[in-house]
């Protein structure tokens, strides 16, 4: 089946083998465990390929201390079968998404979220990531504010800038290639990248979450957004 990610949830990211048996360490992108605990069909995604396929996940545990699963998959064996996996993705449908208690989100429907002062109403970037912690913590791009042009100084000595006639001119290459150097760098400048924030998603700082309009509103500490 060709893989369309509108349509799936990422539930994880397989990372190494786990011994000589075909068991697949697994790196969570998911907040419920039962996705890798309870057996069942599960949607797997090769690393390179552009089509899912239907597997069944015979067992998993939870390994203490290492934020990973280990699962079985049917049909994997042996060591060579599992290595061949590294870096493949699980999912499930987008359908099959568990029920959420008051305040809950999944991570998937934040992405993307404008965020808006709660009291001023500014806007004041986008989230891009969630970012687990002890509590979860959005990661929001903030717009890039392009400084005004500045006015070019016009010469108001002309003359100092030609040739002197009574001084041959001279070759310098040295002082030549560090003027290049200095308007090529000017001209070729690297745009500037978006920078981000770090919010605390929790009620007190962002106490509305409108997914119908996409958007949340936050309370940020003082200092927060400038910096």
């Amino acid at each position: 089946m060709r893989f369309d990610p509108d349509h799936w949830l990422e539930i994880g990211k397989i990372v190494a083998p786990q011994g000589l048996r075909g068991e697949l360490r697994v790196y969570p992108s998911t907040d419920f465990p039962q996705r890798f605990l309870d057996p069942g069909e599960r949607w797997l995604l090769k690393n390179g390929s552009s089509t899912i396929e239907a597997i069944q996940l015979t067992n998993g545990r939870h390994l203490e201390g290492k934020g990973i699963y280990v699962i079985t998959i049917e049909g994997v064996t042996n060591r060579d079968q599992a290595e061949q996996l590294r870096n493949a993705r699980l999912w499930v449908p987008e359908s099959d998404r568990p029920p959420l208690e008051e305040g809950e989100f999944h991570v998937a429907d934040l992405i993307g979220l404008s965020v808006y002062h709660h009291t001023t109403g500014d806007y004041i970037g986008e989230v891009i990531n969630i970012l687990p912690a002890g509590h979860d913590i959005l990661e929001v791009r903030l717009p890039i504010i392009m400084p005004p042009p500045q006015e070019q100084e016009p010469n108001l000595h002309p003359k100092q800038n030609e040739p002197n006639a009574s001084e041959p001119q001279r070759d310098n290459p040295s002082n030549s290639r560090k003027s290049s150097r200095k308007s090529k760098s000017k001209s070729k400048s690297k745009p500037k990248k978006p920078p981000t924030i770090l919010i605390p998603f929790v009620y007190d700082i962002a106490p509305v979450v409108d997914l119908k309009r996409q958007r949340i509103e936050v309370l940020p500490p003082p200092g927060l957004i400038e910096l």
